[in-house]
């Protein structure tokens, strides 16, 4: 990797108020976005989250609503929709199947695995788990923002909007809640004023 390329590629993103709706973001490149959600830190690498990936223009009509009337809803190419996940049994059943391959022998080898998972989720309330769930939804938004940085397209992060109706827009299953939106496509003009961030004095302590 070029860092000098990451850096600078990140410093060029801004989040993105206004897009230019005659641009669109390939299939090729939303994969690549996707690709590196996927790829994204969770704990245990349950990955209790889920992304809805929405370009339907009606269906993104219905969420602007919801949505404080954010330009940015209807004016992107797409509006990626992270939700966190609170079925972490199903979850940690269906890891263990995946990486056992059906294999008894393999799924034996996993045992400690899948009872340290299960024994740390023990007892946690539906609140709890989705409250968890909700932090491996940032990790992977993160990821996402970056993959669109290094392709140079522009994203914006949201958390303005209702939370439960935007779960009864989607049809959301009850295990699933909407915790953030992710916006993509290409800005219509630049960042209104430059962008601040804290010196590294401030933001690290460095303890050698």
């Amino acid at each position: 990797m070029n860092t000098n390329t990451f850096i600078s590629n990140l410093d060029w993103r801004f989040a993105t108020k206004s897009f230019d709706l005659e641009k669109k973001v390939s299939n090729e490149n939303l994969e690549t976005i996707l690709q590196a959600i996927q790829k994204s830190p969770s704990s245990f690498g349950l990955q209790t989250f889920h992304v809805e990936v929405i370009s339907n223009l009606e269906l993104r009509e219905k969420m602007k609503e919801s949505s404080f009337g954010q330009p940015q809803v209807t004016e992107a190419s797409h509006v990626l929709v992270f939700c966190g996940r609170n079925d972490v049994p199903d979850r940690i059943t269906q890891m263990i199947d995946i990486m056992s391959h059906g294999d008894e022998t393999v799924r034996a080898g996993l045992k400690n695995l899948e009872d340290m998972m299960r024994n740390t989720m023990k007892g946690k309330t539906p609140e709890q788990l989705m409250n968890w769930a909700s932090r491996q939804v940032y990790l992977a938004l993160g990821f996402g923002l970056a993959a669109c940085a290094e392709l140079q397209i522009d994203s914006c992060p949201m958390e303005g909007f209702d939370q439960k109706s935007i779960h009864k827009i989607l049809g959301l299953p009850e295990h699933m809640f909407p915790f953030a939106y992710m916006a993509i496509g290409y800005r219509k003009e630049g960042p209104s004023h430059p962008k601040f961030r804290f010196s590294q004095d401030d933001l690290f302590t460095k303890k050698n």
